[in-house]
């Protein structure tokens, strides 16, 4: 796994955060440093679609990036379950065909380039996973694509949907903020590398409210909507259909 360096170096002009080769290469590096229990969260994710997955259905990973979840997945899902990795990047996808390969699935596979922005078409889905993925869909958008998700979703399928969330009191929020950026000093980033990143994030990671994100899905096709993780500003939701 390379280490993640991309703003260890002072930026003179800070240009708009990409998921393209640079960062493919040191993702999961980035990920792993970046995001509290992130191991547990992948156990969570997979504790949680093994009781939705439905033999001969569908599991999709909508922003799959290096393929992580879907090998933490496929330990877990029925065989009978195909997967489907949909992510934006061609050098994500690439990193996850390598990745995958190199681990072997137990299962079909398929890895599909598709910018969730221009929305997406799922076919049987019993689980969908979303994890930090709709954060970076536009907001303009996002109405769309979680209705286009509920209507490729089998009744009682579900959307497991991890995100960055605004906190509702900006005392709260601010604090929550600085308690993230105190776990990436503890995993090694400088003050300038978060800073860096922070400003990189600013117009292309954007963040609601719980509530915000639990309306999305309700007014979208989803039945009921709960919280399965909480850190500060990190929340994992499972939506049913």
């Amino acid at each position: 796994m390379s280490k993640d360096q991309l703003f260890r170096a002072p930026q003179p002009i800070a240009g708009d955060f990409n998921f393209g080769q640079e960062t493919a290469l040191v993702f999961d590096d980035m990920l792993d440093r970046s995001v509290p229990f992130y191991a547990e969260l992948q156990r969570m994710i997979g504790e949680i679609a093994a009781d939705f997955a439905a033999e001969g259905s569908r599991l999709y990973d909508l922003g799959c990036s290096t393929g992580t979840t879907l090998l933490c997945l496929d330990r877990v899902v029925p065989p009978g379950v195909a997967f489907v990795g949909v992510d934006a990047s061609p050098e994500m996808l690439e990193q996850a065909r390598q990745k995958l390969a190199r681990h072997g699935l137990a299962r079909s596979c398929e890895l599909v380039r598709q910018n969730l922005d221009q929305g997406v078409a799922l076919v049987d889905a019993s689980v969908v996973v979303m994890n930090l993925t709709l954060q970076f869909v536009r907001p303009l958008h996002r109405d769309r694509l979680i209705a286009a998700i509920a209507q490729g979703t089998r009744a009682n399928g579900c959307l497991i949907l991890v995100e960055k969330v605004l906190g509702q009191d900006s005392t709260v929020n601010r604090l929550f903020i600085k308690y993230h950026y105190d776990f990436k000093k503890r995993n090694g980033y400088s003050e300038l590398e978060i800073a860096q990143k922070r400003e990189a994030l600013e117009n292309v990671l954007i963040p609601y409210h719980f509530e915000e994100n639990r309306e999305l899905l309700l007014r979208n096709g989803f039945r009921t909507c709960d919280v399965f993780f909480r850190w500060y500003n990190f929340c994992g939701m499972l939506a049913i259909k």
